[in-house]
């Protein structure tokens, strides 16, 4: 009886221990730092959800018409803002074309016929990119410069939404330019990248044709 009793205690206390374990593990886990790397990745791989690109949408992506035509988003944008300077409320007409063609650009047109070209190697490049958690990049990619770039672009935009706002043609020309330069830079970079790695995995590779 006295045996059975102190099998039921034991076996209460490791019920005990177990939940406690358990409480402490879930309060640590809202407190763990999640690291820099991850946070990057998985903000990458939702804005490419964001943008709808599956495995075929980003070689549609790939096609050049859409790399430059995408460039054409950013000024669309500051015209249509402007405009309210004649059209008053009826500006939100372009704007919200522009921000569409925006979202649709990637998706819009087919796979190109080949990718033997700057413009979508930058694509491809971009996608090995994001995909560095899955395969590891050279030593001489992981660089601080990928930021650098993206904030340049970033002080850019912020200087073009200011021109829009206060009505400066040289702050929104400037903002626009600036942003534009970053961004070619970057994709410059994934140029590079995609030709370093696309001897190193088959999906890489077959992505060029």
């Amino acid at each position: 009886m006295r045996l059975g009793k102190a099998n039921s205690e034991s076996l209460e206390a490791l019920v005990r221990l177990d939940l406690a374990t358990a409480k402490i593990e879930s309060w640590s886990s809202l407190f763990s730092v999640i690291p820099d790397e991850e946070v990057k990745v998985t903000f990458e791989r939702k804005l490419a959800q964001v943008f709808s690109l599956s495995d075929e949408n980003w070689m549609k992506h790939a096609n050049p018409i859409s790399v430059w035509t995408r460039y054409t988003v950013l000024p669309i944008i500051a015209l249509s803002v402007w405009s309210r300077l004649w059209l008053g409320w009826w500006c939100m007409i372009p704007l919200l074309i522009s921000i569409g063609w925006m979202f649709i650009n990637p998706i819009f047109f087919d796979r190109p016929k080949s990718t033997k070209n700057w413009a979508s190697k930058a694509v491809l490049g971009e996608r090995v990119y994001l995909n560095r958690d899955n395969i590891d990049i050279p030593d001489q990619h992981k660089t601080l410069l990928y930021t650098v770039l993206n904030l340049i672009s970033f002080f850019g935009l912020i200087l073009a939404i200011w021109g829009m706002v206060v009505y400066s043609v040289w702050g929104a020309a400037v903002g626009v330019a600036i942003t534009m330069l970053g961004k070619s830079w970057f994709l410059d970079r994934m140029v590079w990248l995609y030709e370093d790695m696309k001897g190193k995995d088959e999906t890489y590779k077959s992505w060029e044709y």
